[in-house]
């Protein structure tokens, strides 16, 4: 059936279940060895399934670290200037403007 087939740029790989339940040790392996790889499971030449490596989200604490030294920063600049609003924009002071930070 189909083996290890279009191993592109983009490190994905498309092979069947039955290939899949055979390696799947070794396809483990990879995935750890090179997280943006992906493995396409497929059913009849349909993908079903992928297989790839889990993102971690940020540390425990991040957020409520961010959000002390955004009270701290804001604190400094003293009551003379304009207030900001803080819980409509939590996300982009914990996370940033275009989204998690890293």
């Amino acid at each position: 059936m189909t083996h290890f087939v279009r191993s592109c740029t983009l490190h994905i790989m498309k092979l069947s279940i039955s290939e899949a339940r055979k390696r799947l040790p070794a396809l483990v392996k990879t995935v750890r060895k090179d997280p943006r790889t992906t493995i396409q499971i497929t059913v009849r030449e349909e993908v079903v399934a992928e297989l790839r490596a889990l993102q971690s989200g940020p540390e425990p604490g991040v957020a409520a670290r961010k959000l002390l030294e955004l009270r701290k920063k804001l604190a400094k600049k003293g009551l003379k200037t304009r207030r900001t609003d803080i819980s409509s924009h939590v996300k982009e002071h914990l996370y940033g403007p275009k989204g998690l930070l890293r």
